[in-house]
């Protein structure tokens, strides 16, 4: 008789709404990221806050700066973690270049978009070039979504 299959509990998606809000995305990245043991356990349980999170470029190497992951409950002392230390990302150096050159020479910045859990049990980020937009790019996107969810409302209530 076959083993029966291992049902593994299904890990959050975290996503940074406000940087599709905030900003014009231009290309995406997806990194791998050194975390301590509370730390994963903390992102399992969905305790992680990326909306005043932002990459830079350090000695060659891509840091997150300001993201929150709050101590997970059941760590002694020993095993807690700073909820707000600086965390590395791990890519390969052309996509560091690629990264550190739009980010120098044509004034973009790094933004995370979502953090999540790979198939491998990994925790993966996806960071974004992004372009920050200005306020009357905001309005333009709010009236084009609110037009478009017009005409579908339109389009339901005619069939």
């Amino acid at each position: 008789m076959a083993a029966p299959k291992k049902t593994v509990a299904r890990a959050p998606t975290i996503q940074n709404r406000r940087a599709r809000h905030d900003y014009e995305i231009l290309e995406v990245f997806e990194a791998g990221i050194q975390l301590v043991g509370s730390e994963v356990k903390s992102i399992r349980e969905g305790h992680v806050q990326l909306t005043d999170c932002y990459g830079r470029i350090m000695d060659g190497e891509v840091w997150l700066v300001g993201m929150h992951i709050q101590p997970y409950a059941n760590a002694t002392s020993f095993g807690a973690h700073d909820p707000d230390r600086r965390r590395k990302l791990l890519l390969h150096k052309r996509q560091i270049a690629t990264m550190e050159q739009s980010v120098n020479e044509k004034s973009l910045v790094l933004v995370p978009l979502t953090m999540r859990f790979n198939e491998d049990r990994r925790v993966k980020v996806d960071i974004a070039i992004a372009r920050p937009k200005k306020t009357y790019d905001k309005r333009h996107a709010i009236a084009a979504r609110d037009a478009a969810r017009d005409e579908e409302r339109e389009t339901r209530r005619r069939r």
